[in-house]
């Protein structure tokens, strides 16, 4: 899918002299890095979610203690709540450990890369992939926002009609 007569930003443009196999390999440490990322996210779930389900114990504890069943209380505030869920962490603990041992080095290094190999620039895979799989003359197929289909005269026009700017 060629014949563009508009294409990528300057930001998400190949710099000269930078290899496909360059962007290629930078998009495979980003996409990693992203993947991370998700992990990182259900590792904050896990979070959540556990502390919610401490928290719920209190209610527990006390509901137990209604229904006058003391002895279930007592089991259940002394050997559930507040217990670390592996020896020594609380899941507090684990999200710092991830982040300072293994998620924020490879944010630095995916940076570093791309800086260096790249110039600064993200997303050149994906961005030439984009370039790749557009349609000519499509109008929801335009590089950039700022080349969408629609003519300025007619955004002038829409502009002054007394109607608000949707933007």
């Amino acid at each position: 899918m060629t014949g563009h007569d508009d294409g990528p930003d300057r930001a998400h443009q190949r710099p000269e002299g930078v290899s496909a196999e360059t962007v290629e390999a930078l998009g495979a440490l980003s996409k990693a890095l992203e993947t991370t990322e998700r992990a990182r996210g259900h590792l904050y779930s896990f979070h959540q979610l556990t502390g919610t389900a401490d928290l719920e114990l209190d209610r527990a504890v006390e509901l137990l203690h209604k229904a006058s069943h003391p002895d279930w209380a007592e089991t259940v505030r002394t050997q559930v709540l507040g217990r670390n869920v592996i020896p020594g962490h609380w899941t507090f603990q684990i999200v710092e450990a991830y982040d300072d041992t293994y998620y924020q080095p490879f944010r630095d290094i995916e940076r570093a890369a791309v800086d260096e190999l790249a110039e600064g620039r993200d997303h050149l895979y994906e961005a030439a992939m984009k370039e790749n799989r557009r349609t000519a003359g499509h109008p929801d197929h335009t590089a950039r926002p700022e080349t969408s289909p629609e003519s300025e005269t007619a955004v002038k026009d829409r502009n002054t009609s007394g109607r608000a700017d949707p933007a």
